[in-house]
């Protein structure tokens, strides 16, 4: 755990924002965000919950001005159920991302390289997700990949649904239609192709992201693989529901 790590971590718990990290503990690299980001484990209760991927959307990255994809760690105390009422109280990005999540099997060890077919087989279920991210920066646009990296890749709350029972392998994720709503304000489509193309090559990338830092991805572990359309704006009072067809559908209210 690093004194940045510390530092994020209790701006995060009081509500308040950064411009930017002080001189001397701003990561200059990718590595240097992501060593960052491990101390969050330490001020958790629980074992990790699993991984997340920001910016794999044109959407995405534009919505956070990077140039390509970032993960982040997802604790167990921002999980919650379908049907959930989250606050918005300290929340400045106000959005909510419809997403594919997968949770792993058996373990992917550290040490090479995986194929999508590896990384599929190791796969036990399929999960419709709805993620409320945030950022504990005043401009998340202006920091950058190292900065946000650190920032644990803007992960705040996540609404994870049962496994899916419908027979998802069979079915092309990159051509499947997500259809989320707004109640009474707007309507949006995307599909699995928002996510660097395919649900499942988000989640090989990520998987190798992981894995070339030496760290294993574990059996129970779920991994989101990033919005499937242009983030749905928000606001306290608004109810949300994912459409994802053949699969079903999960819903959140924020207060």
């Amino acid at each position: 755990m690093s004194d940045t790590s510390r530092l994020l971590w209790d701006i995060a718990q009081a509500g308040r924002l950064l411009d930017v990290l002080p001189e001397g503990t701003r990561p200059a690299t990718r590595a240097d965000g992501y060593a960052v980001q491990a101390g969050f484990e330490a001020f958790s209760a629980h074992p990790r919950y699993g991984w997340k991927i920001a910016a794999t959307s044109a959407a995405g990255q534009e919505h956070i001005n990077v140039d390509g994809p970032i993960a982040g760690r997802l604790l167990a105390e921002r999980i919650f159920a379908p049907g959930a009422d989250i606050p918005l109280t300290d929340n400045r990005m106000r959005v909510c991302e419809p997403e594919f999540g997968f949770r792993f099997g058996e373990n992917l060890p550290a040490g090479k390289s995986y194929s999508r077919v590896e990384v599929m087989d190791a796969v036990a279920t399929l999960h419709l997700t709805l993620e409320i991210p945030d950022s504990r920066f005043t401009d998340f646009t202006a920091v950058g990949a190292p900065s946000l990296i650190a920032d644990n890749a803007c992960a705040r709350e996540l609404v994870v649904g049962p496994a899916v029972e419908a027979n998802w392998r069979n079915v092309d994720l990159a051509a499947h239609p997500v259809r989320a709503e707004v109640a009474g304000k707007v309507t949006r489509d995307g599909s699995g192709a928002a996510v660097l193309g395919d649900p499942r090559d988000a989640l090989t990338w990520l998987v190798n992201e992981v894995t070339g830092m030496g760290i294993d991805i574990l059996k129970g572990e779920l991994v989101t693989t990033g919005t499937c359309m242009i983030p749905l704006e928000i606001v306290p009072g608004d109810a949300v529901i994912a459409d994802y067809g053949v699969f079903g559908t999960i819903g959140v209210r924020v207060s």
